[in-house]
C-alpha cells in the first residue's frame, strides 16, 4: 500500500489543479476565463496553480490578442497526460486493495 500510496502525485493533491487537468484532459485548449468561471477561483489564486502546472511542464499556454484584448489559452501537454494518468492509476490502484481489504475482513 505504501509503494502504491508512493505514486500519487503531489501537483494533483490540491481541487483546482485536479480540476485545471480534469478541464484541459476534455478540451484541447481552454481559455482562462473558462478555467476561472468554471472553477470559481479568482485570478490570483488560479494564475497560481496555473504557474506551478506550467512549470512542471503539465500544461502549456497560449497568449493572443482577439479584438484587441488580450486572450490566453491552456493545453495539457503529453508529459501532464501521463502524470496525470499516472496519478488516476494510482487512486484507481488504491480503491481496489480497500476493496479487497474489506472483502477480506467481511470472509
Amino acid at each position: 500500500m505504501k509503494e502504491t500510496l508512493n505514486k500519487l502525485n503531489k501537483a494533483f493533491e490540491n481541487r483546482v489543479r485536479l480540476g485545471i487537468m480534469s478541464i484541459l484532459l476534455v478540451e484541447e485548449w481552454v481559455a482562462y476565463s473558462f478555467l476561472k468561471k468554471t472553477l470559481e477561483q479568482s485570478d490570483g489564486n488560479l494564475a497560481t496553480h496555473l504557474k506551478n502546472l506550467r512549470k512542471l511542464n503539465y500544461i502549456q499556454e497560449k497568449k493572443e490578442f482577439k479584438d484587441r484584448k488580450p486572450h490566453t489559452t491552456y493545453q495539457v501537454t503529453e508529459e501532464g497526460k501521463k502524470a496525470f494518468e499516472d496519478h488516476l492509476n494510482a487512486i484507481e490502484e488504491i480503491m481496489r486493495s480497500m476493496g479487497q481489504t474489506n472483502k477480506d475482513s467481511k470472509g
